[in-house]
């Protein structure tokens, strides 16, 4: 993942970062409001760790893939189902639920 998909998505790496640094805390996450410079700095001052550790900490967080409760973050969710509805009938809404569709209403024989 690259920095600027954390800071578009800050609060819905919180959960992420606080397993990676648990010595962080969401309110101080709140004010750093995706800066890389400031979080950098943060976590340095709240780890005790020198700023190059941490950057090479941050490098290997990032190599990841984005957390699964952030892909799933209902602003990712509303994008990926709008990309959907060039594969929706004309006429049928692609934010209406699944069930309303196909042959799921039908009776099994």
């Amino acid at each position: 993942m690259k920095w600027h998909h954390v800071a578009a998505n800050w609060p819905a790496f919180y959960e992420a970062i606080l397993d990676k640094w648990p010595e962080a805390d969401e309110s101080d996450l709140d004010e750093i409001d995706g800066d890389q410079r400031a979080f950098i700095a943060y976590l340095a001052e709240a780890t005790g760790q020198e700023i190059e550790d941490i950057r090479e900490e941050l490098r290997d967080w990032l190599a990841g893939e984005i957390p699964s409760d952030v892909v799933m973050d209902p602003i990712h969710d509303n994008h990926s189902i709008s990309l959907s509805a060039k594969y929706v009938n004309e006429g049928e809404d692609e934010f209406a639920d699944d069930a309303a569709f196909g042959d799921d209403q039908e009776d099994e024989d």
